[in-house]
């Protein structure tokens, strides 16, 4: 099948087959010397989030590589529920690193895959050139916690896409209340997956539910301000959905006042988590790989 990215796989530390899309960079980029991107991302998610913003960075230069986490997509599923907590992913993302031979990169975290970035910036900020945090910060409001909890891990099936798509604006119809049916299809084609019986199930384990409805610091660990201080000296980009419900706007200002070089973009009539596809995060995000060296 032709396309723009090479399919491919690492193994994890304990031993799963987890898979990742290789965006090769374009034109000089190969030899232009410009760091790589590595796309997380969010909790439900998978690598086809990307799918529009990840040709785009490669076809400025940049190698992309946007991996499926545990659980999620591609990758196979975890015998133990306990390890889909942030820590083994990050674990799992080093090993995709060294596999790789990339020492230092740029990254690209909605949701979870924010949380996963402010903590490796934390433990290795050598690594870290630079960083987006999509719709995430160090404090997340309950309010949004306990919406997912909701939703997540409950399963179901739908006959049609147009069915699934439905069902997916029941959900999260007020988060993105500028969406048309054809956003509506296209997020539950990125969700979702076509299973062998013909019906439409979402693309995740079950599972994952387990250990972030048990407590909340699986859900969000404890403090995560220090790893948001050590992205503060690098070019940083926020975004946040103005009608979100996981990151309010107090702790987006607390946010700018400890980091006051970064740069913000409001995505109105948003709530969690902007596609990265809007036309004002997609200038913010190339002038910041523009600056990150």
């Amino acid at each position: 099948m032709d396309s723009d990215f090479s399919e491919r796989s690492w193994q994890s530390p304990d031993g799963l087959e987890l898979y990742f899309r290789d965006y090769a960079a374009g034109g000089e980029g190969a030899t232009s010397g410009k760091l790589p991107v590595v796309c997380l991302h969010g909790l439900t998610r998978n690598s086809r989030d990307f799918e529009g913003l990840a040709p785009h960075i490669a076809a400025q230069g940049h190698r992309v590589i946007v991996p499926d986490m545990r659980g999620r997509g591609q990758s196979a599923y975890a015998e133990d529920s306990a390890t889909y907590a942030v820590p083994t992913y990050i674990a799992d993302v080093m090993a995709l690193l060294a596999q790789e031979g990339i020492e230092r990169f740029v990254s690209v975290g909605t949701s979870m895959g924010g949380i996963m970035t402010m903590l490796m910036a934390q433990f290795a900020p050598e690594k870290l050139a630079g960083a987006v945090i999509n719709d995430i910060g160090p404090v997340v409001n309950p309010v949004g916690i306990d919406k997912i909890k909701t939703y997540l891990g409950k399963g179901g099936s739908f006959p049609t896409w147009m069915h699934a798509a439905r069902s997916l604006e029941e959900v999260h119809g007020e988060s993105h209340p500028g969406f048309d049916t054809n956003d509506w299809i296209q997020m539950a084609k990125r969700s979702m997956t076509l299973c062998n019986n013909g019906r439409i199930a979402f693309d995740y384990d079950m599972k994952i539910a387990e250990p972030f409805s048990s407590a909340d610091e699986n859900a969000v660990p404890p403090d995560l301000w220090p790893g948001f201080e050590a992205l503060a000296a690098k070019p940083l980009l926020l975004v946040r959905g103005g009608i979100s419900e996981i990151l309010c706007a107090e702790t987006l200002a607390e946010m700018q006042a400890r980091a006051p070089d970064a740069d913000v973009v409001t995505v109105p009539e948003a709530g969690h988590a902007p596609t990265l596809d809007e036309p004002e995060v997609r200038a913010a995000i190339d002038a910041l790989l523009n600056a990150a060296r």
